[in-house]
């Protein structure tokens, strides 16, 4: 096994200490300590601040998590719903299964905290495999008008994120899961369902009323990776 750099090892530990506490729960000379690193500098001598090393474990996946994500794509050839789904979030939820993962609750802490600061501050590579396919699987919702189409579209993609996080909780506490290929199926049954399901009178309506049909612009992605 290739032991861990330094910055590695810091990346780790802060991705558990702030996931399990909080950005403003945790110093950044816990960080150091829990890295195994003796100078408490340590942190500000790799990355400078706390919000650098947000940044920094937010991206440290990545790339990973997309390359994943081009092989589903290369390998399955989708063009149906839930394939795309599957394709797109089925890395993120791989990922909450690798022993020591603590990515995916880092994440879902970002989302409740609304840190949309760290996905925009992505570079174009990182940001567009998500970004391609937000406008893939609009082409596939034509029932649904803006602004709902992205509106449901970031709700899935939430949710994703945040059932992965707490079967990623569970298993780190020893708790009781449903095995991995169950997970994954009844949650791409529950997104696409969601996503498929349609607009209620009742909804036309209000969306009628409150003049924000055609051509109003679409919600912001919640922060995802």
């Amino acid at each position: 096994m290739v032991q861990p750099s330094v910055k590695e090892q810091i990346v780790l530990a802060a991705e558990r200490l702030f996931a399990e506490h909080g950005l403003d729960g945790v110093s950044l000379r816990q960080i150091s300590a829990a890295a195994g690193n003796g100078n408490n500098t340590a942190v500000q001598y790799h990355f400078g601040t706390k919000e650098h090393l947000v940044q920094e474990i937010f991206e440290y996946r990545l790339p990973e998590l997309n390359e994943r994500r081009r092989l589903l794509v290369a390998r399955r050839r989708p063009d149906d719903l839930r394939t795309w789904v599957e394709c797109h979030l089925l890395p993120v939820l791989e990922q909450g299964e690798q022993e020591g993962s603590h990515y995916l609750s880092f994440v879902a802490m970002l989302q409740q905290h609304g840190r949309r600061d760290v996905f925009e501050r992505l570079s174009a590579e990182l940001s567009k495999p998500t970004n391609d396919f937000v406008e893939r699987i609009g082409t596939l919702l034509p029932h649904l008008p803006e602004p709902l189409r992205g509106h449901r579209t970031s709700q899935a993609l939430a949710f994703g994120v945040h059932a992965a996080s707490e079967r990623e909780r569970t298993r780190a506490r020893g708790g009781h899961v449903l095995s991995f290929a169950v997970h994954v199926g009844d949650l791409l049954d529950g997104l696409v369902g969601f996503l498929q399901a349609p607009v209620s009178s009742t909804t036309s309506s209000v969306l009628g009323e409150t003049g924000t049909g055609a051509g109003a612009s679409e919600p912001a992605l919640p922060l995802h990776p």
